[in-house]
């Protein structure tokens, strides 16, 4: 995985830019703004949201996508290369595909309901809603997972310590050597 992680940083970068000009040149859906609302003056009644997702909805849900993927991409870069074992990789992949089923979840039952004007309800709210209230928060919760539970098998490891606590002691070696030596520090 090494160097070529960040080549795909850069090519999910370039992909949402890409989505980014596309959903930015689409043809505006008639009404998508809503319009007002014929008793409260300030009100507005939402368009065909079917319509409104036409174009852009799969555009909205890849971009989504590729940022849910960057996210784990950035989280795998902070770790240095001799680290990012195989284990390491499965770890950010079921990350990946863990926050990408809670999104999916969060998208098919928005459409769900668009389409249907139905919806079942969750601890107090419409199904799409819910998904967004705990599933998003909780998509985060495996990389807090492998970061704490995992800290000392990719991130600081016992190696590392070691290696530090080594350039510490020759870093106060040389400390000492200078404050009894003057001349040589300048």
């Amino acid at each position: 995985m090494g160097r070529q992680l960040i080549y795909v940083i850069a090519a999910i970068c370039a992909a949402m830019t890409i989505i980014l000009f596309l959903i930015l040149t689409a043809e505006p859906v008639t009404n998508a703004g809503g319009s007002a609302h014929p008793i409260f003056a300030g009100m507005r009644i939402g368009g065909d949201g079917l319509a409104r997702l036409e174009h852009i909805g799969s555009l909205g849900y890849a971009f989504q996508a590729l940022l849910l993927s960057l996210i784990v991409a950035f989280a795998t870069l902070g770790v240095s290369e001799k680290h990012r074992t195989p284990r390491l990789r499965a770890y950010m992949i079921a990350a990946l595909i863990f926050s990408l089923f809670i999104l999916w979840q969060m998208v098919s039952s928005h459409l769900n309901f668009i389409a249907t004007g139905e919806t079942t309800y969750f601890m107090g709210f419409p199904t799409p809603t819910a998904w967004a209230m705990y599933g998003v928060w909780l998509g985060g919760i495996p990389l807090v997972l492998i970061y704490t539970l995992g800290f000392r098998q990719f991130i600081y490891t016992d190696e590392d310590q070691a290696e530090f606590e080594k350039l510490v002691a020759e870093s106060a070696a040389e400390g000492q050597e200078t404050d009894n030596n003057p001349e040589e520090a300048r």
